[in-house]
């Protein structure tokens, strides 16, 4: 197949499934698809300690700075039921060497099983029963801690420590109700650092700090709810004051699948931004999935009679050897061409945008066989590595007939018989459909095959952790002390009148308790305030760069400064910027440092009479309304501070008429 031919079938089959962009798709395109998708919210704590261990949390290095590496080696074990975990066999034919850079400062032999865990950090289940609470969810009389195995390398024991702390609660979004599953407490996993060929290597100093994990029922049906459902977690868990921030603090695994499809998981998405474009193309990279098993069906191919052959290119065959595969072979590696009977028109066929289903079988061989891309061609290729008439001999000496399809990939000798199988085993799973998975999100909104979905057979108890029961009395405790519903944040900034545009904002951030000290102690109103961080220290904050003993107990102290001293509420947006970079300073030095004077209102109004006069002067038609405007840019400055601006504009008025 041509390039022109191959771009023509992408475009061809982009649209035999109906495929719409993002922007313009409408909730009867995913009612079409049956959209559904669930979440799984993962939230650091903000506690001193790690879970299992006393090592600090939240003290973290720069990828160079170490002081001991540890190799290891990861091998499947049998489950309680004598099987083995889908993703542990998967991630043991990698044959990966997985490096561990630890630094003394927040490192100890529990993270590499060589001391059983201490008890869990109480400060972290208070919290996590706290938020469970916030949920509505009913909390377990008795906490059970159980391993779960991680055979990607991220936890260096093979296993992550995980108990359920609260089941079947609920969500109340816009227009519906959300029900939770759980949620758990863990610890957390590696920072990955590099992932080449066979050599992996992680951050420890993330490893163990205490997260939670919110899980939801597939109640979402439209990506925008989907998103609206991760925002609403990400402020409940903030309301608390008690979790981390900041890049990698929070993530969410995505759950997706379409009518006929499967449960595919994006991992680890880490902007709630990324949400609907990502859940939007990997339903329709199921449908596409779906198409594709229907193509193939419709062929007459059966799964049991199929059969893909393979021949390798060596340095006997010159009138194979392309410059690009006589390249490949210089580099000491092998060449293989596989053909694949009847599957013409599949490798090109649309999966998401740029995407065509030659890359599922790209990435897998990158993710499994540990071979780098770009690793292999086609004979569909869009941006074709080998000419029309090098293709057409691989095919003859293929000995492939019309209907057929091509792939030649490359690698080193020791990974070829493992490509040869991720390859075979590709292609038939699209004889059924849509294989589960877990897949890594790109900023764009695609995604590539990251591991096979884990299973149930990856749970056991562990034998070195007590349960751990949990009072009436101690949970009533806990109750006591919670904010209020994120729903009823919202009914309250709608009350109070603050613009619906700072809402998400001021519920990321957390400000609602700041709002309601500074008004409660000060006297300002709710809608001031609220605008006032919304607005004006939102855009502060993205222009100014931040020094390390900001917080926001300043904000609260400046405006109690500004009332002490009898000051005009407006200069806080002047006084603001100095504060954020320079917090150690003082406020009457920030104030010399903006060129404010204290004046009172006739002060101000003195020079009003004669500079009417000069714009009189200098404006003989002037606008209606011109005349005061000008008048206010002229003397507005010396009034920031001293008064309002409202009763500065009556005060020209009254003079000039």
């Amino acid at each position: 197949m041509k390039q022109a031919e191959a771009l023509k079938n992408y475009k061809a089959t982009r649209k035999a499934i109906g495929y719409v962009e993002r922007q313009k798709a409408k909730p009867s395109d995913y009612k079409r698809i049956g959209f559904k998708s669930g979440l799984e919210v993962h939230q650091q704590l903000k506690t001193k300690s790690k879970l299992f261990c006393r090592c600090p949390a939240g003290i973290y290095h720069s990828d160079d700075d170490f002081d001991a590496e540890v190799i290891r080696h990861m091998r499947p074990t049998l489950s309680e039921l004598g099987e083995y975990d889908g993703t542990a066999l998967m991630e043991f034919k990698t044959r990966k060497n997985i490096t561990y850079r630890l630094n003394n400062q927040n490192a100890c032999t529990y993270e590499v099983d060589d001391t059983p865990p201490f008890h869990i950090d109480p400060e972290a289940l208070e919290i996590a029963i706290e938020i469970s609470l916030l949920s509505k969810l009913n909390i377990v009389g008795e906490v059970h801690i159980t391993r779960k195995q991680y055979l990607d390398g991220s936890i260096p024991t093979g296993f992550q420590r995980t108990a359920i702390l609260g089941v079947e609660g609920e969500l109340q979004l816009k227009n519906k109700k959300v029900r939770l599953i759980q949620l758990s407490i863990e610890e957390d996993s590696c920072r990955e650092i590099s992932d080449i060929g066979h050599e992996r290597i992680y951050k420890t100093d993330r490893l163990g700090m205490p997260l939670i994990e919110t899980v939801t029922h597939p109640d979402m049906t439209t990506p925008d709810e989907l998103a609206e459902a991760a925002e609403y977690i990400r402020f409940l868990n903030r309301s608390t004051g008690k979790v981390r921030t900041g890049m990698g603090a929070g993530r969410e695994d995505v759950n997706v699948s379409c009518a006929g499809g499967s449960r595919v998981e994006i991992k680890g998405v880490a902007h709630n931004k990324w949400i609907p474009e990502l859940s939007h193309n990997e339903a329709f990279r199921q449908w596409a999935l779906l198409h594709i098993k229907k193509l193939i069906h419709e062929r007459g191919i059966q799964l049991n009679k199929w059969k893909m052959s393979h021949k390798e290119i060596d340095f006997s065959m010159p009138e194979l050897l392309a410059t690009p595969l006589r390249e490949k072979l210089n580099q000491r590696m092998k060449v293989v061409a596989i053909n694949l009977p009847k599957l013409k028109g599949i490798l090109s066929h649309f999966m998401q945008p740029g995407h065509n289903f030659a890359h599922e079988i790209s990435h897998r061989l990158k993710v499994i066989a540990c071979i780098e891309r770009p690793n292999m061609t086609h004979s569909e290729s869009f941006d074709p590595l080998l000419s029309d008439d090098d293709l057409g001999k691989i095919s003859k000496w293929l000995g492939a007939k019309k209907n057929d399809a091509q792939i030649i990939f490359w690698g080193p000798a020791e990974d070829i018989p493992t490509a040869l199988e991720t390859v075979e085993e590709r292609i038939r799973m699209a004889f059924e459909g849509v294989p589960e998975e877990t897949r890594k999100s790109f900023p764009d909104g695609t995604t590539i095959f990251e591991r096979v979905l884990p299973g149930s057979d990856r749970m056991y108890p562990d034998t070195d952790s007590a349960p751990i029961p949990l009072t009436v009395e101690f949970i009533d405790s806990l109750g006591k002390q919670l904010p209020p519903d994120i729903a009823d944040r919202y009914a309250q900034m709608k009350k109070w009148g603050i613009p619906e545009d700072t809402w998400k904002y001021l519920l990321s951030k957390n400000m609602i308790p700041l709002i309601e000290n500074i008004c409660t102690d000060h006297g300002y109103t709710h809608k001031f305030i609220g605008s006032f961080l919304g607005h004006t220290f939102k855009n502060i904050e993205g222009r100014c760069d931040l020094h390390k003993n900001f917080f926001y107990e300043k904000i609260y102290e400046l405006f109690r400064y500004i009332k002490e001293k009898k000051l005009e509420p407006g200069i806080a947006k002047y006084m603001m910027p100095v504060i954020y970079e320079f917090p150690d300073m003082q406020f009457s030095s920030v104030l010399t440092s903006i060129h404010f004077r204290k004046r009172d209102m006739a002060e101000i109004a003195a020079p009003i009479e004669f500079l009417y006069e000069k714009y009189q002067e200098n404006t003989p038609k002037p606008e209606t309304g011109d005349d005061i405007n000008w008048l206010m840019g002229q003397i507005h400055h010396q009034a920031i501070g001293n008064v309002e601006m409202a009763d500065l504009r009556q005060k020209i008025e009254m003079i000039v008429k």
